[in-house]
């Protein structure tokens, strides 16, 4: 079962338990979902996207709501952090399994290796083979640092 469709049965659900702030989440869901399939559509046609591209709009909505707990609590503004930090939990409900700091050094190593790269130059294509194979599982903000480490360390800078 795809990642919509699990988004689609949780709603009903959660309409079912009349649960609002679940409801509220996962209809934002849908509608990114939406948005980009009407981006995507660009004139004629149904578009649909497929589970990868769903995994990456929610990951980026995980990771606007954690800035926006950050700046909330910053400000002193709890009440609103603590609404932010449930949505990203009932997000998270739908994305795989984050892999831990050993998993991504041992993800990094192994799509260097498979791509071939052996300099900086590299660099795009060891990120295209990672996002491709862990979509939603690793925050590529933090491996790109990684593979430009992985890459350099035998001189290829």
């Amino acid at each position: 079962m795809d990642t919509r469709t699990q988004v689609n049965q949780a709603l009903k659900q959660a309409m079912k338990d009349k649960a609002a702030q679940r409801i509220s989440t996962l209809r934002l869901i849908n509608a990114a979902i939406k948005d980009k399939e009407i981006a995507a559509r660009g004139g004629d046609g149904e578009v649909t996207i497929g589970d990868s591209e769903v995994l990456a709009i929610l990951g980026k909505m995980t990771k606007q709501r954690n800035e926006s707990a950050r700046a909330y609590e910053e400000a002193s503004r709890l009440d609103l952090a603590e609404r932010e930090l449930e949505e990203i939990a009932i997000i998270e409900e739908f994305l795989p399994k984050q892999l831990d700091a050993d998993e991504v050094r041992a993800a990094v190593k192994a799509a260097v290796t498979e791509s071939g790269a052996a300099s900086i130059r590299d660099m795009g294509k060891v990120m295209g083979a990672l996002k491709a194979k862990f979509t939603g599982q690793m925050d590529f903000g933090k491996v790109g640092p990684m593979v430009k480490d992985e890459l350099c360390k035998d001189g290829g800078c």
